[in-house]
């Protein structure tokens, strides 16, 4: 589910700071980071909800973590919409809610994420167990199946 052909697709480099590109069909590893602070616990569960309801209409969540300063995802976007649409969308809506949840306005996110396209499943795999390993690195909890901001599409796997 993974490997591209790119034959058939066309690959497109955009870049701001960072350097982003894009491939129809692909799935992404993406990291966004908070502008400043922490997400409290209530927080991330707004973000992981969030992030759930879009799955299946505008993208395939493949997997997601969302950590105290940052959130990683395998995420696959669906037609019509390209993976700057999708985060756009993800970042957006879930600042406003933070921000509702804080009673408070302003920046939540970096205005730029890290993303790279997943060219095979090895590449794939290695990205969901660090996306795994990273609440236990962190020493938020000792084993995964115990952080609750994490999940993962076994259709993927």
């Amino acid at each position: 589910m993974v490997r591209q052909d790119m034959s058939e697709h066309s690959l497109q480099k955009k870049r701001r700071t960072l350097p982003h590109w894009t491939l129809e069909g692909s799935v992404y590893f993406v990291t966004f980071r908070l502008a400043k602070g922490e997400l409290s616990e209530a927080e991330r569960a707004i973000v992981l909800e969030h992030l759930q309801s879009g799955d299946g209409r505008f993208y395939r969540l493949a997997a997601a973590v969302i950590m105290p300063d940052h959130v990683h995802l395998l995420i696959k976007p669906l037609p019509p919409y390209d993976l700057s649409r999708v985060m756009k969308g993800i970042k957006g809506v879930s600042a406003r809610k933070i921000n509702l949840h804080r009673d408070s306005t302003g920046t939540v996110w970096q205005e730029e994420s890290w993303d790279r396209i997943m060219r095979d499943a090895e590449e794939f795999e290695e990205k969901l167990i660090y996306m795994a390993n990273n609440p236990v690195k962190a020493e938020l909890v000792k084993q995964i199946e115990d952080y609750p901001f994490f999940v993962c599409d076994p259709e993927f796997l």
